[in-house]
C-alpha cells in the first residue's frame, strides 16, 4: 500500500505516542469563548537526559553526548487550539506570508518538528506541507493556515538545542475579527519536573521518532509534490457558474506541477457536455484531453460520458435594489416566470414593470432553476436588449444572456429587473440583492449542516469521455479538484466539496 511508507509509519507512531504522553501531562482550563480566537499553550518544555554530578561539576549525560550541538537538547509540546465560539477558515489568517502563524523559540534552535492531532481531526494533517508554508529555520517555526472548527486543536512536538528550559515561546500572527493569545501553561510550576521512568521512556521514544522522521525527510531528495502531477495539456469547458473555481484550481495545479497547461473555456453546462460528447465520438479511440463541468447531470443521450461528483453549488434569485423586496414565495416566483405578474406592485413592491433577465438554453444555472424552483420552463424570449419589448403580444419583457456576469450587470443596472446566479458571485455584486425563497435564505453553511431546505442548489458534475488513463492530466486534475488541494479552492468560492463528510451526504 502507498500509505505504508517509512515516513507515514513513523508519523503515525509519533502522533499516537504524543497523544498518550500529553493526556497524562495537561488538562484543559476553562476559556471564555469569543467570536474568533486561537489560543496556544506550552504543555511540555523539558530537557532530554539526566543531570549527574561528578565532583564539583554539574553536567548532563543524555542522548546526545556524542553530538555537541545537541548536548543541551529540549523537547517542547506546543498546543494550538480554536477556543472561540465559531470556526476559523484559511482566509481568516491576516498574515501577508503564505503561512498563517509563526512560533518563535527565544535563544533556542529548532532541530525537528512533529505534528499530532486528535484521531477525529486527521484531516488537519493535509495542511502541514511545505507548499503551504510549513517549515522552520533557526528559532522560527512557520505554521500553515490550518482551518479549525470550534474546539479543534493540533500539537507541535519540537526538538530544540541551545538556550534554557522555560525560555520565552511566542506565537505571532493575526486573525480577522479575532485574536491569537496565550492560554495558561499546563506545567504545574516554573521548574522542570523530575522524569519518572515511564516519562523518560516516552520522551526517548518520541525523540527517536522525531529524529528518525526528520532524517528520512532530509535524506530523501525525490519528495513528490502533494498530488500525483502529470504533464501535458488539458481543456476544461462547461459551467460558467463554476468557472472561478476552475480558473483558480488550474492556476494552482500548474504552479504545483511543472509542465502542465490547463485552459479554462466555459460556455455553459449543456454546451460543454455536448461538445465533449462530439469530440469523443470524433476521436473514436481513447479519451480527448477535455473535461466538462455541468450544473446538474448530463442528458440521458450521452452514455459514454463518465461522471464524477465534485461539489454542491448554491444559486440565488437576484433583484434590482430599486424593487426593495427581500423575500418571495415559490408560488410568486412561478407566477413571475409564467408572465402572470407584470408589475412589482402586484407583489407589494413599487410601481415598476417586471423585467426577467434569464440565461440562454445552454446554461446549467437556468436548467437548475427550472428544475428545482419553477418545475417547468420559462415563458418565451421577448427582448434582445432586456429593455424594449420586441414581441408586443408578450405579457412581460424577458431576455436571455450568455453568462452569469452579464446577468448580474444587467439586473444591477435595470430598475425592475430580476434574474438568477451562482450565490457567491451574486453576494459580491453591487446594485442588487439576493432574495430569500419562502423565508429561507440561500446559506451554504446552513445547507452544509442540514439546517436548511433551500431548493435552488445542485450537484456540480465533472465529465470525461470514457475513462481517461490514470496517468493522464485529466485524471490527475480531477483528483486534485475533488479530493486534493482543490477542495480548499471549492470552499473558498462558496461551494461545498463532495469529498467531505457533510458533502458526501449532500452529493449522495
Amino acid at each position: 500500500m502507498e500509505w505504508l511508507s517509512a515516513e507515514n509509519v513513523v508519523a503515525v507512531g509519533t502522533a499516537v505516542l504524543g497523544i498518550v504522553a500529553s493526556a497524562g501531562m495537561v488538562w484543559y482550563e476553562r476559556r471564555v469563548p469569543r467570536r474568533k480566537r486561537i489560543g496556544y499553550r506550552v504543555q511540555m518544555d523539558n530537557p532530554i537526559g539526566d543531570d549527574v554530578r561528578s565532583g564539583r561539576a554539574n553536567r548532563r549525560l543524555g542522548l546526545f553526548d556524542e553530538a555537541p550541538v545537541m548536548a543541551d537538547a529540549t523537547l517542547v509540546l506546543l498546543r494550538v487550539e480554536n477556543d472561540g465560539s465559531i470556526g476559523i477558515d484559511r482566509d481568516d489568517y491576516t498574515s501577508p506570508e503564505p503561512h498563517g502563524l509563526t512560533a518563535v523559540f527565544a535563544d533556542r534552535t529548532i532541530r525537528g518538528v512533529s505534528v499530532t492531532q486528535p484521531t477525529d481531526s486527521d484531516h488537519l494533517m493535509d495542511h502541514f506541507t511545505a507548499a503551504r508554508g510549513f517549515g522552520y529555520e533557526g528559532n522560527t517555526l512557520r505554521i500553515p493556515r490550518v482551518p479549525l472548527n470550534r474546539g479543534e486543536h493540533f500539537k507541535l512536538l519540537v526538538l530544540l538545542s541551545g538556550g534554557d528550559v522555560g525560555s520565552e515561546i511566542r506565537l505571532i500572527g493575526g486573525i480577522r475579527e479575532g485574536e491569537v493569545h496565550p492560554n495558561r501553561s499546563a506545567t504545574p510550576d516554573d521548574k522542570p519536573p523530575l522524569f519518572s521512568r515511564a516519562s523518560r521512556l516516552i520522551t526517548i521514544m518520541l525523540t527517536v521518532c522525531v529524529v528518525t522522521l526528520a532524517a528520512l525527510v532530509v535524506v530523501r531528495d525525490d519528495t513528490p509534490p502533494p498530488i500525483g502531477c502529470e504533464k501535458g495539456t488539458l481543456r476544461v469547458i462547461g459551467s460558467t457558474a463554476f468557472a472561478p473555481v476552475l480558473r483558480e484550481a488550474a492556476r494552482k495545479y500548474e504552479g504545483d506541477c511543472g509542465g502542465s497547461a490547463i485552459t479554462v473555456d466555459p460556455h455553459g453546462s449543456t454546451a460543454g457536455v455536448r461538445e465533449l460528447d462530439a469530440l469523443g465520438r470524433a476521436k473514436r479511440k481513447g479519451s480527448p484531453a477535455v473535461v466538462a463541468l455541468s450544473d446538474g447531470p448530463k442528458p440521458s443521450d450521452m452514455p459514454e460520458l463518465r461522471e464524477n461528483r465534485v461539489a454542491v453549488s448554491v444559486f440565488a434569485l437576484v433583484l434590482n435594489d430599486d424593487v426593495g423586496l427581500k423575500n418571495l414565495s415559490t408560488a410568486d416566483v412561478r407566477r413571475l416566470y409564467r408572465g402572470q405578474v407584470t408589475n412589482w406592485r402586484q407583489l407589494g413592491g413599487p410601481d415598476l414593470p417586471v423585467h426577467l433577465v434569464s440565461r440562454d438554453a445552454n446554461s446549467g444555472t437556468r436548467q437548475v432553476f427550472q428544475r428545482r424552483v419553477l418545475g417547468r420552463g420559462e415563458i418565451a424570449n421577448s427582448s434582445v436588449d432586456c429593455v424594449h419589448k420586441d414581441d408586443v403580444t408578450a405579457p412581460v419583457i424577458r431576455c436571455e444572456l450568455d453568462s452569469t456576469d452579464q446577468v448580474l450587470a444587467q439586473v444591477a443596472g435595470l430598475p425592475g429587473a430580476i434574474g438568477y446566479s451562482e450565490l457567491n458571485l451574486a453576494a459580491s455584486a453591487k446594485g442588487l440583492r439576493v432574495l430569500d425563497l419562502d423565508g429561507d435564505a440561500p446559506s451554504v453553511d446552513a445547507i452544509e449542516h442540514g439546517r436548511s431546505a433551500y431548493p435552488y442548489r445542485e450537484i456540480e458534475y465533472s465529465y470525461t469521455y470514457g475513462r481517461p488513463p490514470a496517468d493522464s492530466l485529466a485524471s490527475s486534475f480531477l483528483t486534485y479538484l475533488a479530493r486534493g488541494n482543490g477542495q480548499d479552492v471549492i470552499r473558498t468560492h462558496g461551494h461545498i466539496p463532495c469529498w467531505t463528510p457533510e458533502g458526501m451526504r449532500l452529493c449522495a
